[in-house]
């Protein structure tokens, strides 16, 4: 078990918005982008962007528009789920895969009690 990931556990949930604040604000900074500037891209109030910036709150979407704004929607890459499948069992579906269609029985021919 990796030791650093009681650090992350002994975090309380107001120190994660304040550290996605920080980053915010430090990559708005480093970008010489204003608070306005951020706002009006993003189609959101500055003082939605404040509140993020002082960990305050906001939505996941405020949040993914300022990534985005800030062209850093790359930090999310974590958090992307993805699944792995074994060849054996990519070859087992294959198999399974219809090749052919079948011949419609018509309709109006009555089935045979033989």
């Amino acid at each position: 078990m990796n030791p650093n990931i009681n650090l992350w556990y002994g975090r309380s949930d107001r120190s994660f918005l304040e550290m996605i604040g920080q980053f915010l604000r430090k990559t708005r900074l480093n970008q010489n982008k204003t608070q306005d500037e951020i706002a009006a891209a993003t189609g959101l109030n500055r003082s939605t962007i404040i509140q993020l910036e002082k960990g305050a709150g906001g939505t996941l979407l405020s949040l993914v528009q300022v990534l985005r704004a800030l062209n850093v929607l790359e930090v999310l890459q974590s958090l992307e789920v993805s699944t792995q499948i074994s060849p054996l069992l990519v070859a087992e579906m294959e198999k399974k895969q219809r090749r052919r269609a079948r011949k419609q029985k018509p309709s109006d021919i009555p089935d045979s009690d033989w």
